[in-house]
């Protein structure tokens, strides 16, 4: 398993019922881009929904870490930009 899909496991298996979507932006394999569509998200923060992934990521993500930079975006429902599987990028 690479870096990317080891991120999409672990996020998954962190918030049940998630949509991880997930973009190595460099080819490199340890700068990644996360999208990440969860109900679960209503009524929290953006700094809160963002916490809780980078809780899930711990030891992942840093200095001699398997990743050197990390973005998300959290939504709560699926935007139009992410609908047509096609357009998306994916692990």
């Amino acid at each position: 398993m690479n870096v990317a899909q080891e991120v999409k496991h672990r996020i998954e298996e962190g918030i049940p019922g998630a949509v991880v979507i997930i973009r190595d932006f460099t080819g490199t394999g340890d700068h990644l881009e996360a999208n990440i569509v969860w109900s679960g998200f209503q009524g929290l923060s953006r700094v809160k929904q963002q916490q809780k992934v980078f809780s899930i990521l711990e030891g992942m993500i840093g200095d001699g870490k398997p990743i050197h930079a990390f973005s998300m975006k959290t939504w709560t429902e699926m935007p139009a930009e992410l609908e047509n599987p096609a357009d998306a990028y994916h692990t």
